[in-house]
């Protein structure tokens, strides 16, 4: 089933099927995925693409830096043929919702959206109101470096169970681009829907059957605490990201196929699910070492255990 959905999403948008079956983890794991990368890599459609690929309704929301919380939760409108107040939904009340560019908006507004992904509902004016089921969100960020954007503080980063990027084609998947975009009558194309949404939240509860060796369990610990101990390293990963990793593992064996997580799962998704958790020393980030670096180095020197199938 896993397949199916990845396949269907590949006939649409051109990009590595690694960066599909990553967001595809991030569903199954029923967190939220973060993609940082410039304008015009194909970060929307692939976000439409999974909603209709998966039976889900989808919303976008632009960030921009006069966004306020309401215009993303919604707020109470009078409506003066009844007399009385009504609350109007916002965009954020989908399946799938697209954070488009997140870290244009002012934290506050950011805040907003991040807290309805940590409690799956929003309040207004004293009333809380529930989100759909399944929610999750793809939040997109330019790169940090880039004019008029505000950067993610790390408990908001936090709120995301991983964090990847689509990068640019390569120049085969640039030539299918060109080449689907030489007549410009035909629409965009849309995959197949796979699942009817009412089953995404039972194929969620699967990973919770996929096995954990002990073996592997002292693994992600100690992949964990690796990075609190590199002396290149200010805050390594907390213990929400160690449990995150093992979620992530579980998601990444269900979408190969497997009823246990093997090594290669856990090394599939650790520098997702850690990178955006590990924040450097001033002295690593003058020398230009990367996060990304920091979390490959640690998994390059610490041993794999080895693990029976069961």
């Amino acid at each position: 089933m896993c397949g199916a959905v990845i396949d269907a999403i590949g006939e649409v948008v051109v990009v590595d099927d690694d960066i599909l079956e990553t967001v595809l983890t991030g569903i199954l794991s029923r967190g939220h995925v973060l993609l940082e990368d410039v304008p015009g890599t194909g970060k929307t459609l692939t976000a439409r693409s999974f909603a209709t690929a998966l039976g889900l309704s989808f919303n976008r929301i632009q960030f921009t830096p006069d966004l306020l919380p309401g215009d993303i939760t919604g707020s109470h409108v009078y409506r003066e043929k009844r007399g009385e107040f009504e609350f109007a939904e916002g965009p954020v009340f989908a399946n799938v919702v697209l954070a488009d560019e997140i870290n244009r908006a002012p934290p506050k507004t950011q805040a907003a959206l991040l807290e309805a992904m940590s409690e799956g509902q929003v309040s207004a004016d004293g009333t809380t109101y529930q989100l759909p089921k399944p929610f999750f969100v793809i939040a997109t960020q330019n790169p940090v470096e880039q004019e008029g954007t505000f950067a993610l503080p790390e408990a908001q980063r936090d709120r995301f169970i991983l964090k990847t990027e689509l990068g640019y084609p390569d120049t085969g998947e640039m030539r299918t681009i060109l080449d689907r975009r030489a007549d410009r009558t035909e629409r965009t194309p849309t995959p197949q829907t796979v699942l009817n949404g009412e089953t995404v939240p039972e194929l969620q509860l699967v990973p919770e059957r996929i096995t954990v060796d002990s073996e592997l369990r002292a693994y992600l610990i100690e992949l964990g605490e690796a990075t609190r101990a590199d002396d290149r390293v200010d805050v390594g990963v907390s213990p929400r990201g160690i449990q995150r990793l093992f979620e992530a593992s579980r998601s990444r064996a269900l979408i190969n196929g497997r009823t246990y997580v093997a090594p290669d799962d856990i090394r599939a998704v650790v520098r997702e699910t850690f990178e955006h958790r590990v924040i450097l020393n001033s002295e690593a980030t003058v020398r230009g070492v990367s996060p990304a670096a920091v979390v490959d180095d640690i998994v390059a020197q610490l041993e794999v255990p080895a693990v029976a199938a069961d």
